[in-house]
């Protein structure tokens, strides 16, 4: 997997020892719950989480230069992936979280850019998808500030808590990433 630098961030694979920064950001139930996912319950249950879901090709620790500590998490997910099952294989989703301490400073969209040129200019991809649930304005916002369209809404979509959702759909073409490329944007 590469590493990927932007101006204040390192995208890297995750590994077994940042289990306990994991546990410590991830712990936190703001962070999961709008999301969609169960907060950490220990390190071990982070750890777990690094060895399986962040194994995955593509899925980066977001790591503050300043510090060398990861506090988020930012990945290209694939077609073959749980997520959404009209992707064809040469489309991607983008999914992100940081942690609390650190929302509100640009960073998750400064990921979302990297791995939006890593899609389109490394990987070759067509189209990239982001999602974001009804109540999480967040997250939201990162697909507005990274160029995101809004395509479409799935009412009662079960999270992986369970529970049913409103989800919205953002896509971003190859054609639209060039367009806001030349335009500098």
């Amino acid at each position: 997997m590469n590493i990927v630098e932007t101006e204040r961030l390192v995208l890297r694979p995750w590994s077994d020892g940042d289990a306990e920064a994991l546990f410590k950001y991830a712990s936190d139930p703001d962070i999961g719950l709008s999301a969609g996912w169960p907060p950490h319950t220990s390190v071990e249950n982070s750890r777990e989480i690094i060895r399986t879901v962040f194994s995955a090709p593509e899925v980066y620790a977001v790591v503050l230069k300043s510090t060398g500590e990861p506090v988020g998490s930012c990945g290209i997910m694939f077609s073959n992936s749980l997520h959404y099952e009209d992707m064809n294989d040469k489309e991607a989703e983008i999914g992100y979280w940081i942690g609390k301490p650190y929302w509100g400073q640009g960073l998750i969209p400064e990921a979302v850019r990297a791995l939006l040129s890593r899609s389109f200019n490394d990987l070759k991809l067509s189209a990239v998808w982001c999602g974001y649930y009804d109540d999480n304005h967040k997250s939201r916002r990162v697909c507005e500030k990274c160029g995101f369209r809004y395509h479409h809404t799935n009412e009662d979509v079960v999270s992986p808590l369970g529970d049913k959702r409103t989800e919205h759909l953002c896509l971003m073409t190859r054609r639209d990433y060039a367009d806001m490329d030349r335009s500098g944007s």
